[in-house]
């Protein structure tokens, strides 16, 4: 879908029909959900290269600045949310194409930075600077990925809180998708910062002074997304590893308890099986008071046996509970008193 906007009173002004534009005034051309028909309008009207729109629609493509014949091409990596998605935090490119009196966005879906962009929930932004209006972009970009950050580990505290009480799958599950959404976060941040620093030492935009500043707090704010993405996958990922161990841990609890069963149990089986036998044996004329005796040697060496393995079970908490912290200066306490 193709959608022209230009600037009036400092807002941004949408027309469907390109023959209602005012040729005098810059347009900002924005095309999301590219379908076919859109390809051929780039490539006929505007004359986009057809692998610069290949590249743009490619999902994994990193972001990269170039130039071509009659306009220059910037690729960014922007987040998005899609809460229908198995994935619901990921990133997307975006083509930015600066033409003399023209400035395009083209990406394959739709994201938060292009609707705040055409809602004019940024301040200050001018179609008549179009290095100016990349920044723009830039900046929403870094500020969204900074909440987008806040709200995975918020998610990632929650689903912690309920893994404490009770751990199942589907919270584990979840707990993975935000660790993909970080590694993507973390791949798209990293492909931008290199894009940035490219902006900076080259002359694919004319940037005046103000901008180079403007520029340099772009990375500033990503180079601290970059760190809390690898912080929060860092945590995530020993998260996992923990409520890994503990099911670790329970599994080895239960199977020690079937143990133990099974080993009373192997007692009264050893001594049924013994009567079971086709030889003489001892009360095995005595009909049902033989089988009253042999229950009750069974009960005996259950409880014998039982007190035995619950004994070792109980030291074992014991010892456990009995193990204390001790801190270094109470170390040096002992030696001196030893001493």
């Amino acid at each position: 879908m193709i959608t022209f906007w230009q600037q009036e009173n400092n807002k941004l002004i949408k027309y469907e029909d390109e023959n209602e534009l005012d040729l005098n005034k810059r347009t900002w051309i924005n095309v999301r959900s590219v379908t076919r028909e859109d390809i051929v309008v780039l490539e006929e009207e505007y004359k986009v290269d057809p692998e610069h729109i290949l590249d743009i629609l490619d999902q994994d493509e990193l972001s990269r600045v170039e130039t071509a014949d009659d306009y220059t091409l910037i690729i960014v990596r922007l987040p998005a949310f899609n809460p229908e998605n198995d994935i619901a935090y990921s990133s997307l490119p975006l083509g930015i194409i600066l033409l003399p009196d023209k400035i395009l966005t083209i990406c394959w879906s739709d994201c938060e930075v292009l609707k705040d962009i055409a809602a004019n929930r940024i301040r200050s932004l001018s179609l008549n600077d179009f290095p100016a209006f990349v920044m723009h972009i830039l900046s929403r970009a870094d500020s969204t990925y900074l909440r987008y950050l806040k709200e995975i580990n918020r998610k990632a505290t929650i689903i912690q809180k309920e893994l404490e009480r009770s751990v199942n799958n589907d919270d584990l599950i979840q707990l993975l998708t935000l660790e993909k959404s970080l590694v993507y976060f973390t791949t798209s941040l990293c492909s931008n910062q290199l894009l940035l620093e490219k902006l900076m030492k080259t002359r694919y935009l004319v940037l005046d002074e103000e901008d180079k500043d403007w520029l340099e707090d772009v990375q500033i704010d990503n180079r601290q997304a970059i760190e809390m993405a690898n912080t929060y996958t860092n945590i995530l990922s020993g998260m996992t590893e923990t409520f890994a161990s503990v099911i670790s841990n329970n599994l080895n609890i239960v199977m020690k308890r079937l143990t133990i069963i099974s080993l009373v149990l192997m007692v009264p089986t050893f001594i049924t099986g013994y009567y079971g036998m086709n030889i003489k044996l001892p009360f095995a004329n005595l009909d049902w008071l033989g089988t009253v005796i042999v229950s009750i040697i069974c009960l005996v060496a259950v409880g014998i046996t039982l007190p035995i393995f619950l004994n070792d079970t109980t030291v074992e908490k014991k010892s456990k509970k009995q193990k204390k912290f001790i801190s270094p200066r109470q170390k040096r306490v002992k030696r001196g008193k030893i001493e």
